[in-house]
């Protein structure tokens, strides 16, 4: 008689969800410290940094998902920072929270009209800034999810469509390059889209290749409509295979 246990059924591992990632930018330490352990205890995942310069550094390293970020600051502020994520390819699409003590209108229209998402005049409820940070938060989770559930709906037909291209000009022209090839000035993360949408990606798939945002990719193929004159994925797909612009 065999005296082996029982196979028992395998239970499906369950990933527990990341935690949101936050980067707090502000000069002063004491409310740097109490905003990051109450947020902490609120089950964020919190880096801290001093000023813009650091916190311009970190936020390269972290890429979080959201930044609180104070406005007065030594060496590098609140608005110069918040240039420098929106100008960055990585970081271009991530929300921004002003925390500051200056709380007039035109003050608060300085910072929308700068591209922040939110903005809390000190001193402030604690319990407001987590309700704050959860909702853009969710907003952000939103929007990437629309955009998402829009980039993947036609994967299938288009993957099709590229295939059914790619066979029409290899059996017309040999697959060879035409001797006048287009000429276009993209850039090389431009080109890096193309051949990626040429490959039949959408841009979910295409932003976590290269390691942006999916509103970053979202650019770079209006752009590339723009410079190729094309209005559809399958034009554009099409124009670059015509022209020799992807493999």
């Amino acid at each position: 008689m065999s005296l082996e246990p029982e196979s028992q059924p395998a239970v499906p591992d369950v990933v527990p969800a990341a935690p949101v990632r936050l980067l707090l930018v502000d000069d002063e330490p004491g409310l740097r410290t109490a905003v990051q352990a109450y947020l902490e205890d609120e089950g964020f995942q919190v880096t801290t940094a001093v000023d813009g310069e650091d916190g311009w550094t970190k936020a390269q390293e972290l890429l979080p998902d959201l930044v609180i970020s104070d406005v007065m600051m030594p060496r590098l502020d609140g608005y110069g920072l918040l240039r420098k994520l929106r100008a960055d390819e990585r970081l271009g699409g991530t929300p921004v929270i002003f925390l500051t003590a200056k709380g007039m209108t035109a003050d608060r229209i300085e910072g929308f009209q700068a591209g922040c998402d939110d903005y809390i005049p000190k001193p402030f409820d604690p319990d407001e800034l987590v309700a704050r940070v959860h909702n853009v938060v969710r907003r952000q989770e939103r929007l990437l999810q629309e955009a998402a559930r829009f980039a993947d709906a036609d994967i299938g037909q288009m993957a099709k469509q590229i295939t059914e291209i790619r066979s029409l000009l290899a059996s017309g022209g040999g697959g060879k390059k035409p001797v006048n090839a287009v000429q276009h000035e993209f850039t090389p993360r431009e080109a890096s889209v193309l051949q990626l949408v040429a490959e039949g990606m959408m841009n979910k798939e295409i932003a976590r290749r290269l390691e942006t945002s999916i509103r970053n990719v979202e650019k770079y193929v209006s752009r590339l409509f723009t410079k190729t004159g094309t209005a559809s994925r399958t034009e554009l797909v099409r124009y670059a295979l015509e022209h020799g612009l992807v493999d």
